[in-house]
């Protein structure tokens, strides 16, 4: 099915990401993953690309080595979350946010869009969250990069559909992850899954198996939207 497709997913080293890129290499795509770790070792052929889009050089880098690559799917997957009172938020700390969520999907999408338009396929999908479609206290800065790739999304589909790139935001739930049970604990999964209509946190399979079809040649037609993968839980 993607036989042929090259695809980046960044932050493709656990969670999420490492899901997404699974799906993608079952479905016969050659993949490429970012990670922040320089000794990462890691199980499947998947090319390995160590990137911290914290640090400016080493984005750079990354989207310098991707302009001279055949791109055909790109997964902006990597990102960062600061918590607390907007009051405690430094400016430095919101800007950093800014830079992982936003700034290094922006860059990503400039350096792929190109050769994607000329060879009149592509697909581009954003990793946004909940809170990019609703918010909560505490979230400032995390809700406003998710915001922004909302819009981002928005505004290269409409830019790009027309040469055969399609490009949409995947907004995940409450999902069962590493960090998450990491976080959370059980019980803090348990009650987590009391506020979702569907009464059960997601899997990463899950978002994963919707981002590879939205991938693929059998998506022809959704662009420029953010779809919400939550049990329901924000449409209540």
């Amino acid at each position: 099915m993607l036989d042929n497709k090259v695809a980046l997913v960044t932050g493709g080293t656990r969670g999420i990401g490492a899901a997404i890129a699974k799906a993608l290499y079952d479905l016969g795509a050659d993949v490429i993953i970012t990670g922040t770790k320089p000794d990462y070792s890691h199980t499947g052929d998947y090319q390995y690309i160590c990137a911290n889009f914290l640090k400016k050089e080493s984005l750079n880098r990354l989207v310098d080595k991707i302009r001279e690559r055949k791109i055909d799917i790109l997964i902006n997957n990597a990102g960062i979350n600061q918590i607390g009172p907007i009051s405690d938020l430094s400016v430095h700390n919101f800007e950093e946010v800014q830079q992982v969520n936003v700034t290094a999907p922006f860059m990503l999408c400039q350096a792929v869009l190109v050769g994607m338009r000329e060879r009149g396929w592509g697909r581009v999908i954003n990793i946004s969250s909940i809170w990019g479609k609703i918010s909560k206290s505490h979230r400032a800065s995390y809700s406003a990069s998710k915001f922004a790739i909302d819009g981002l999304t928005a505004a290269i589909s409409a830019e790009v559909a027309s040469d055969g790139v399609l490009v949409n935001s995947v907004a995940p739930g409450f999902i069962d992850t590493e960090l998450t049970r990491s976080v959370l604990g059980v019980d803090g999964m348990n009650e987590l899954a009391l506020h979702v209509p569907a009464k059960r946190v997601g899997t990463a399979v899950e978002v994963a198996k919707f981002v590879a079809w939205l991938s693929g040649p059998d998506n022809t037609y959704i662009s420029g939207q953010n779809i919400a993968i939550d049990g329901g839980f924000t449409r209540v």
